[in-house]
């Protein structure tokens, strides 16, 4: 396992900006408003000498609310997992009594900890190290993250505290089936993964949208590998207000495309909804593997069940390829069939044919059903390959596809999912009409094709 650093401190001190300039990315989710991440989340640092885990935490506060003491709880839960601790603070607001309590929240543990002074532009550094120097750490850095002043010698400290042992080159890169957990708010995303997990990994309430960022956590199960990605819940847009929510609907949009499965999670007691077919809209635009999880079946009578049926048939006909599994992601009934079903979807997802298979299977397609005819001509299709994976991408080559009905393409991709037992994929056909290499030249025979012509001509005469 790598090594893990915590970034904790209070809330708004710039722990997601120092998060994304560690690891180089744009992972965490940043605004001007405290408050923004609440759950672990986890990022990559790789230097020239080894490679360790970043945890963004929630701010720490003395708030008694509900998602403040869950938000409370992740921070410490990531501090007493990590190797050092980092703790920020902000130069702007120097030095509160809240910083006093956190700091001693954190000794309890026993991990190196290392003060990093952020927001530090503009201000003299030595005074802003030194205004926290009651605090009686050894490790002080002034850090001004937004800019990444500060990051390298953050690094280098870090890596002075970390074990020894621990080296970049012997450890392997996070690898494993990306399953996008999607769906509206409070659908039992959060539910499902930490069941799945077997601990409380992210924050689970019955508050709405208590997800805000897509939060990435590595699953081993059954001798396989998968990396979940709880995301945040997606209205439609017309009822998305927040700034912060469009943003953690951005997020949802980039784990989606990241994925390779997407786990479309429904209330079972409410059916499929507007805003249900809404988020299924994004997970079909970027192409993804889909499985459509029906959570919260434990609670229904046979009779909501026989309805719920119905309509999950009636309002999802257009993927009748998704597997639909029936879950209970508070009591855990249901997961090893819906695991599986998404094995099956990313297996179809990833299907490599070769292109004279492909080529045999339109042709056995066309020859079962025509191509209509348009404008007194019919469409040749001469041969297909595969032009993709994930989804599977079939290239047609030929004459006149452009007048191919969506109708017969629709035929066609039935066709490939029933011959090699595609589930859970869309398949997508594409056609490229080449154009007639001779339109436009003479008719110019060869010298054998005129001697061949000749002999033909004296035969029919004799």
């Amino acid at each position: 396992m790598l090594p893990a650093v915590a970034l904790v401190g209070r809330p708004n001190v710039g722990k997601s900006t120092l998060f994304n300039a560690i690891t180089n990315t744009r992972d965490a989710l940043v605004a001007d408003e405290p408050g923004v991440t609440r759950d672990r989340h986890y990022g990559v640092c790789r230097t020239a000498a080894r490679a360790f885990v970043v945890v963004d935490t929630g701010g720490l506060t003395d708030d008694r609310g509900l998602l403040a003491e869950l938000t409370v709880r992740q921070s410490l839960a990531a501090v007493d997992e990590a190797a050092v601790a980092v703790f920020v603070v902000d130069a702007k607001d120097g030095m509160t009594a809240a910083d006093e309590t956190i700091l001693a929240q954190l000794r309890r543990y026993g991990r190196p900890i290392i003060l990093a002074v952020n927001k530090t532009d503009g201000r003299d550094l030595q005074d802003s190290v030194n205004e926290f120097s009651a605090l009686g750490l050894a490790r002080v850095l002034p850090m001004a993250a937004s800019h990444r002043r500060g990051v390298p010698e953050l690094l280098e400290a870090i890596d002075d505290l970390l074990p020894e042992e621990i080296d970049a080159e012997e450890l392997p890169d996070e690898a494993g089936v990306r399953v996008a957990i999607i769906g509206r708010p409070n659908v039992g995303k959060s539910t499902l993964v930490n069941r799945l997990l077997g601990e409380e990994r992210v924050i689970a309430s019955e508050v709405p949208g208590t997800t805000r960022d897509a939060i990435e956590v590595p699953l081993h199960r059954d001798g396989r590998d998968y990396v979940l990605i709880d995301t945040a819940g997606v209205r439609r847009k017309g009822r998305v207000e927040e700034a912060i929510e469009k943003f953690s609907v951005i997020k949802t949009l980039q784990a989606l495309e990241r994925a390779h499965v997407a786990v479309l999670m429904v209330d079972a007691a409410e059916g499929v909804t507007d805003q249900d077919a809404s988020v299924l809209g994004y997970a079909l635009d970027a192409g993804r593997a889909l499985v459509v999880c029906v959570n919260k079946w434990d609670g229904l009578g046979e009779y909501q069940r026989d309805r719920c049926e119905s309509e999950l048939a009636r309002r999802l006909d257009f993927v009748p390829w998704a597997e639909r599994m029936f879950i209970s992601a508070k009591h855990g009934s249901g997961l090893r069939e819906l695991m599986a079903a998404v094995d099956r979807a990313y297996a179809s997802s990833i299907v490599d044919l070769g292109a004279s298979e492909v080529t045999k299977a339109v042709e056995i397609a066309v020859e079962s059903f025509q191509p209509p005819m348009v404008s007194g001509k019919v469409a040749k299709i001469r041969y297909a390959h595969m032009g993709g994976r994930n989804p599977p991408r079939i290239v047609l080559h030929g004459s006149r596809l452009d007048s191919l009905p969506a109708s017969y393409v629709r035929y066609l991709e039935n066709f490939m999912r029933r011959r090699y037992k595609l589930v859970g994929t869309p398949v997508v056909i594409e056609t490229r009409a080449g154009a007639n290499p001779f339109a436009g030249k003479k008719n110019v025979l060869t010298d054998k094709q005129v001697q061949r012509r000749r002999r033909l001509i004296r035969h029919v005469k004799r």
